[in-house]
This record gives structure tokens, C-alpha cells and sequence, in this order.
């Protein structure tokens, strides 16, 4: 048998780290008040795109992104195995541009990948509603086939129980404080051979190290589903920038569509406000218009983890603690990486490939890796 490893937070990260190292034969105990529920993976949009989000200067988070994206068809194949289906789909995503400044960015970001050997095809506005049949009045789109998306909530059921079924413990107690081998909840101090970090937003909390470097971003959602007469949902994931804000779609099997997101500071606020609502339903009409139509079915709002630099905190802080937090829009995205990771580091083993630029220490080391990520 091996060490008893602690993880505190169980949104995808956490329960990602839980799931692979009870099934690699670590007792597992969980800290979350609400797994799976109680963050930002469960409002997310599912989506898994490290091309459609790139842009120049943010190598590192590309890089990142695309190791993860290339564990992702095994991750889930092992989810199956296990007897669960997290509702990858294989359909790609689309990148619409509505205006002239919204095609020049297109055509910047075409170049960018192009040059750097990713795969993206620049269309016009006809050939992209042949594409996606229901979309406005659409000038030009990026067509990227490889960037694909996920049921988060589905997901995040499939992990809980993946880990549970492997032997995990869950304590629905938050964490209070943790070291590098303890955690601390109301009901007392429990020992460990190992703690992770994957508290999301939260971590600033919980560790020194992390406090500035961790901060919360809110992003409030829709959950929409067609009506009899209308449109389905696009088969694909649809990106867009309306009145200079970003918006995605993001269909689900059941003829509900996710659309998100807003995101700005607030602390620790998860209210849904009136204005954000009605911008995503404002732009979502604009790139979708049968949306219109549709039944509104949900509005939430959650607490992304966000970073300096757009890059997670993966690997060990100076007592030990090993960081798995900061992963901002991407927790679903990188949860195979972030996994394999710290199984890496238990071992006493190589990290998988873009993991050095994400180290936990980067803001304070005196080899300070820059990141190279421009703030959006």
C-alpha cells in the first residue's frame, strides 16, 4: 500500500487527483463541503480548446493546454472503463467574427497558429453557416476541428463516483489550514504523507504562498434548451466577440446549450446580476438567433481561479504543500495534465511536458520562468 495523501477541493482538479492516485493505490482522503458541486467546474461550459484560446505571447499556456488535450481521449477512456461516461464529444469548435475588427482579429489569430503548425482554417461568413446552419450574419470564422468539449457536469458525477469506487474518503468539511502533511478542518487536525492544493479560488486562502497569486474572477452563465419549432443547438462550440465581449455556446446532448461567460472582479460574490444576463442573452441572439426563442432554464455565476499569467500553480510550495490550483478558464481542459502531474511528483518522477512553466514558485524564485501570457 502506498502514503495517505490529502486533497483539499474536489472540483475536477481535485477529484481528477483523487480518482488517479486511489486507482494507483493511495489512501485518499478529500476535503470539499460540497464535491463536485460547490465550484467552478460545475458551472463551466465543458469547453477543451487550448488553439481557439490561444494568442501571441501566451506559448506557455498553449503548450500546456495541448499536452493536456492529447491525455484527454485516454482519461476518458479509463472513466468508461471504470463503468462511467463523461460525455466527451468529438465535435470541434468555430470562431465567428461579426464585424470588420472582429475578421482582423480573426485573421491574426489564423496567422499566429498557422505559424506555429497548429491546425485552424479561415472561412468565409457563407462557408462558415454551411458549417454551423443557424448562425447570424456571421463575416468570417476560424474553423478548429481539433478543440472539443465536454459535459463538465457529467464529468464531474462520473470522477466523484470514479473516486469513491477506488476506496477515496470524503470529509464535507472545508479546510481551516494545511501544511505539507497536514489539514486542519473545525473537527480537528488530521496527519497525511502528502497534501495537494486544489482548492480553486479558494487557495489564496489557505496558503501564504498563494495569497496574491491566486485571486478570484467571477463569470456568470445561462443554461438554455430548444422549444418545440425551434433550431437545435449548434453541433459545434461557437466562440464570438459581440460589442467587444466574448461569448461561446456550448451544446449538450440533451437540446440544452450553455452559454457563458461574463468575468470580472467582485471577491468572493457568486450573485447573478441582472446585466450579465442580459449581455449573454443579448450576444447569444446575436451569434445564435433562435436562442431567442429558447426556454431560459438556469443563471449561475462562479469563482474561476485566476492567475498572473494565465497559467496554473503545479507543484511543490516551500513547506511542501504541492500546488494544483490557478487554472482560470481551463480547470476541465488541464485536469489529465494536472493529475498525471502530481502522481509524477509522488513518485518522485519527470512531470509531464509544459508543466516547468506553470511551477508553483515562478512569482518568487529567483529563476523566475516568464510565462510569457498576456492578460485578456
Amino acid at each position: 500500500m502506498k502514503a495517505d495523501l490529502a486533497v483539499v477541493g474536489a472540483g475536477v482538479i481535485g477529484l481528477a487527483v483523487a480518482w488517479k492516485a486511489a486507482s494507483a493505490g493511495y489512501r485518499v482522503t478529500v476535503f470539499d463541503p460540497v464535491p463536485a458541486r460547490g465550484g467552478a467546474s460545475w458551472v463551466a461550459g465543458g469547453m477543451l480548446a487550448p488553439v481557439a484560446e490561444a494568442w501571441p505571447g501566451e506559448e506557455a499556456a498553449l503548450e500546456l493546454g495541448e499536452e493536456s488535450l492529447r491525455r484527454w481521449p485516454d482519461f476518458a477512456a479509463a472513466l468508461r472503463e471504470q463503468g462511467f461516461d463523461c460525455g466527451l464529444s468529438t465535435n470541434g469548435t468555430i470562431v465567428a467574427a461579426f464585424d470588420h475588427a472582429d475578421a482582423d482579429q480573426l485573421d491574426i489569430l489564423a496567422r499566429y497558429l498557422t505559424g506555429i503548425g497548429r491546425r485552424a482554417t479561415l472561412v468565409t461568413g457563407r462557408e462558415l453557416r454551411r458549417t454551423e446552419p443557424g448562425l447570424g450574419s456571421v463575416r468570417s470564422g476560424l474553423l478548429v476541428p481539433g478543440d472539443v468539449f465536454v459535459d463538465n457536469r457529467r464529468l464531474l458525477r462520473s470522477l466523484l463516483s470514479a473516486a469513491r469506487e477506488r476506496g477515496a474518503e470524503f470529509v464535507a468539511e472545508p479546510a481551516v489550514s494545511l501544511t505539507g502533511d497536514s489539514v486542519t478542518t473545525e473537527s480537528g487536525t488530521r496527519r497525511f504523507d502528502a497534501v495537494v492544493l486544489s482548492a480553486g479560488a479558494h487557495s489564496g486562502r489557505l496558503h501564504p504562498e498563494l495569497a496574491t497569486a491566486v485571486r478570484p474572477l467571477k463569470g456568470e452563465i445561462l443554461r438554455l434548451r430548444a422549444r418545440r419549432g425551434t433550431l437545435p443547438p449548434p453541433r459545434h462550440t461557437v466562440r464570438a466577440v459581440v460589442e467587444g465581449r466574448p461569448v461561446y455556446l456550448v451544446p449538450r446532448d440533451d437540446s440544452s446549450l450553455v452559454v457563458g461567460a461574463t468575468q470580472y472582479e467582485a471577491g468572493f460574490d457568486t450573485g447573478v446580476r441582472a446585466r450579465g444576463v442580459r449581455e449573454l442573452l443579448e450576444a447569444a441572439e446575436r451569434v445564435f438567433p433562435s436562442v431567442a426563442e429558447y426556454e431560459l432554464i438556469e443563471t449561475t455565476a462562479g469563482l474561476r481561479a485566476g492567475s498572473d499569467d494565465n497559467v496554473p500553480y503545479l507543484g511543490p510550495l516551500r513547506d511542501g504543500v504541492y500546488a494544483a490550483t490557478g487554472h482560470h478558464r481551463n480547470g476541465l481542459l488541464l485536469a489529465p495534465v494536472t493529475a498525471d502531474a502530481v502522481l509524477a511528483w509522488l513518485a518522485g518522477e519527470a512531470a509531464p511536458n509544459g508543466t516547468e512553466k506553470a511551477r508553483a514558485d515562478r512569482n518568487t524564485s529567483e529563476e523566475r520562468v516568464d510565462a510569457g501570457v498576456r492578460q485578456r
